[in-house]
């Protein structure tokens, strides 16, 4: 009789698929079927490989909200959202109803207790001891005089071999290795060194691809699914094993070599680290922070130490060379606009030997144009993600429960019609400069969402754009770009927007007169 009522079960459950999918149809094309047990997920897992794009399109037919619904009992339901009017409620006015949640904290453990992935009390002493040194003139000066040098010694080296030798090289290897320099040295103290002729092994570099890639596919796997992976070490997730194993390993040795330089310091010298700020990277700040000014802030904790290396490790090599690769690839489709910013490098160019200087920078109002319009189209993080603490409807009128997640799709906010126009694909570096007085046009954080926005908004933009303005005009400037013949442009399947194929390219000097 046991059997029988099974077989009744199975049959009963056969039928209701057959109505369901035969009778029922789906709202749109291009929406994910609502599968029995399984839910969305097997449609959106068959467009993994392009995900941000298919979001895109699923969030322009769906009045830029879209209900996610995972399989039955994972807690995978999610609300996709591109719409201004939610990431101004959820980030600024309602700011204190959502965080990031312990399962977003649980997705990236590999960034540890990083300002990333920190929520209340821990997040606001860590933003407001980076801020101080962010902020810190000192420290500015000093990120700019280590841009100066690696273009010195490190780029304009490499780009005139691949010049001289006439030969094909990754561009977005050359941007990612100079980043990776870049922020080692602002944040450690030591250059790696990975950009020059040789491009040698980086093997923190390679674990932070690695990391990357992984925690994408978390989010379209149960959790259950992807720890179980973890632990007994299959699949992808072995490679995130290995690569934390190698941030613990690197990051111990910068903490050992910089306790050592520490005490070296303070036998040989007596000035405080206010006297020194400019000779200070972010280690040495928190190694040597005033902790009674903080309740839960351990700088003498090398975990602690570790997730800092770690959280803006990622933020600085990641922002910057991403958005200068795609940069370049539009900049070779578009080389009106190329024409307009030699046109503005040379009305505000330096002396010659000497880099661009902030001031010059500022003037270039359509290279930061340009820039913006690279970051909108690809932003280096495609996707945000909160979840409520409480109860909340949306301003998009959708309600949301604490068990909910809501991902903002950064990548499609920068791409819907309703938002920036029916011209929203296109590259229009003109869309940021005032018609009134050719100055620079401010977007609201809520629709350029690309540096996020409200309170946890990002410290180092203003940074960053300095660095990638003064990389960008030291090449247009001195080199002609040329993207390989047939080669195949994608973004890869990752929580950081890299071209999957890379930026495979020809490099040409220019004879400057």
């Amino acid at each position: 009789m046991a059997y029988i009522g099974l077989l009744e079960v199975f049959i009963a459950i056969l039928i209701y698929i057959f109505f369901h999918f035969l009778i029922h149809k789906k709202p749109h094309k291009i929406l994910p079927r609502n599968w029995p047990l399984l839910g969305m997920l097997p449609g959106v897992v068959v467009m993994l490989h392009r995900i941000n794009g298919y979001l895109a399109e699923i969030l322009e037919v769906s009045n830029l909200t879209f209900v996610f619904k995972g399989p039955w009992f994972s807690g995978m339901n999610m609300l996709i959202t591109a719409d201004p009017a939610n990431v101004q409620h959820v980030f600024s006015s309602n700011f204190s109803n959502y965080d990031k949640g312990s399962e977003f904290k649980e997705m990236f453990d590999f960034l540890g207790e990083g300002i990333f992935t920190a929520d209340s009390k821990l997040w606001e002493e860590m933003r407001r001891s980076s801020l101080v040194m962010l902020s810190h003139q000192g420290f500015q000066s000093f990120s700019l005089k280590t841009i100066a040098s690696k273009i010195k010694n490190g780029l304009a080296p490499v780009l005139d071999h691949f010049a001289e030798a006439n030969t094909v090289f990754d561009l977005q290897d050359v941007f990612q290795r100079l980043a990776f320099d870049v922020t080692l040295t602002l944040v450690t103290g030591y250059d790696s060194n990975s950009l020059s002729i040789e491009m040698p092994k980086n093997d923190y570099a390679k674990a932070m691809d690695d990391a990357e890639e992984v925690v994408v596919v978390r989010h379209v796997k149960p959790m259950i699914l992807w720890k179980m992976q973890n632990w007994i070490g299959l699949g992808g997730e072995k490679k995130m094993t290995k690569a934390n194993a190698t941030f613990d390993r690197s990051c111990a040795e910068y903490i050992s070599a910089k306790r050592e330089e520490i005490i070296s310091q303070r036998i040989h010298q007596h000035s405080t680290i206010e006297e020194k700020a400019h000779d200070v990277d972010l280690l040495s700040f928190y190694m040597n922070l005033d902790t009674s000014k903080y309740e839960l802030l351990n700088p003498k904790d090398d975990n602690f130490l570790k997730d800092i290396i770690k959280s803006f490790m990622l933020a600085g090599r990641d922002a910057i060379a991403t958005t200068l690769t795609w940069f370049f690839w539009l900049l070779s489709k578009n080389p009106e606009a190329v024409t307009k910013i030699r046109e503005e490098i040379k009305n505000n160019q330096p002396r010659s030997g000497k880099s661009f200087d902030p001031d010059k920078i500022s003037k270039m109002v359509y290279l930061h144009g340009a820039l913006c319009e690279a970051l909108r189209l690809y932003a280096p993080i495609p996707f945000e993600r909160k979840s409520p603490i409480k109860q909340d409807v949306l301003p998009s009128g959708h309600k949301v429960d604490a068990n909910w997640k809501i991902l903002f799709s950064v990548y499609a906010l920068g791409r819907m019609k309703a938002v920036w126009g029916e011209d929203a694909s296109e590259f229009k570096p003109e869309r940021w400069v005032s018609e009134r007085n050719g100055g620079l046009k401010h977007e609201p954080s809520f629709k350029f969402f690309v540096f996020n926005s409200g309170p946890r908004n990002c410290l180092g933009k203003k940074l960053s754009f300095l660095q990638m303005k003064i990389v960008a005009a030291e090449i247009i400037q001195n080199y002609d770009i040329k993207v390989a013949e047939g080669h195949t442009i994608e973004p890869a399947s990752s929580i950081v927007l890299h071209m999957k194929h890379g930026l495979k390219v020809t490099v040409a000097k220019r004879c400057l007169v």
